[in-house]
């Protein structure tokens, strides 16, 4: 293989869409003007995909272009019903792609963290692919794209604005994750549409952020929070409802899992004697999201806070692993929480 030569199996793995999305964009930058990349472009689903529609799209010569890129959505579910007498051939097809191919593998996974390790949490469907590509790093190439950690968000959304030629004070990203969370998808919207709200030249502030981004579906989280802390069955489940109707139910775990996470924390601070300006210091949250903070933390107990966060773990993991309905397990966590 030439020094020029690129690779023509890529792995894109992990829960970040946007960073996926990006990669993508990237590679059909590289075929040319628009109308030409997308004629050089095949996008198959790995739901319903067979190794011989595969084969012909791999090895279809790219028309007025140096390369065909071939993107494969869903890979993971395509990889996993592959049979032991059946990998050979797969791996045979990634040995001898050619030049003029690119073979994108959309892998959707995400990072599990036990204890102080981590791992992939549906590695084993597809470690026969990644275990060849590691033995052939010069045909194949991994991307992880896992979402970042929550620590990490603010550096982020600061780094993307920059990207986008605007910028955001530091108070004002750290506010935009407590109403986001690690939802690069839904930060990547809400920073360009605050970039355009304060012009070229503006740099968004923490009042921006407020006025802009899902503050009334922040309420209606403190509402639903407060119902469950109130023990009333009723107006949670009215919350609850209301909630679903304007954000799908992944999107919703994730608010209500922030929403406890730091309320457990706001209520260790007010166990160690601290007040609202400690919630909002080392929250690194707006004042007023401190004070309702403060105020809902006096709701509950620790244990009973650590008791939820539990149960809001299991029910996440269950809607990515399609474990019980997300609407049936929340609507079970509001009766037990209320009884």
């Amino acid at each position: 293989m030439t020094q020029d030569s690129k690779p023509s199996l890529y792995l894109l793995r992990g829960d970040d869409t946007t960073r996926i999305r990006d990669i993508l964009d990237g590679f059909q930058a590289g075929l040319g003007d628009a109308g030409m990349a997308d004629l050089n472009t095949s996008r198959l689903n790995g739901e319903s995909l067979t190794f011989e529609m595969l084969q012909a799209d791999a090895l279809t010569i790219p028309f007025l272009a140096e390369r065909r890129l071939v993107v494969v959505e869903n890979a993971r579910q395509m990889l996993a019903k592959v049979g032991k007498e059946d990998q050979a051939k797969f791996l045979d097809l990634f040995e001898h792609l050619p030049q003029t191919s690119a073979l994108v593998l959309i892998v959707d996974d995400q990072i599990t963290k036990k204890w102080r390790e981590r791992d992939w949490l549906n590695a084993k469907g597809y470690s026969w692919v990644t275990k060849w590509m590691e033995a052939n790093r010069v045909k194949g190439v991994i991307v992880d794209c896992s979402l970042p950690d929550q620590e990490d968000m603010t550096a982020w959304i600061m780094r993307r604005a920059k990207e986008l030629n605007g910028a955001l004070r530091p108070d004002a990203a750290r506010l935009l994750v407590t109403y986001l969370g690690n939802d690069t998808l839904m930060a990547a919207q809400e920073i360009e549409k605050l970039i355009t709200y304060v012009g070229p030249s503006g740099v968004v502030e923490p009042t921006d952020v407020a006025l802009l981004t899902a503050h009334e579906q922040e309420g209606n989280i403190f509402a639903f929070t407060d119902a469950l802390g109130e023990r009333n069955a009723v107006k949670a489940m009215q919350e609850f409802m209301l909630l679903t109707e304007k954000s799908d139910v992944m999107e919703l775990s994730g608010m209500i899992y922030r929403q406890f996470r730091l309320l457990i924390q706001a209520r260790e601070i007010l166990d160690e004697g601290g007040g609202v300006a400690q919630i909002e210091n080392e929250l690194g949250i707006a004042n007023f999201v401190a004070k309702k903070m403060y105020t809902q933390a006096q709701r509950f107990e620790l244990g009973q806070l650590l008791s939820i966060y539990e149960r809001l773990l299991q029910i996440d993991e269950g809607i990515k692993t399609g474990g019980m309905p997300a609407q049936t397990a929340f609507e079970l966590l509001i009766a037990d929480l209320t009884r």
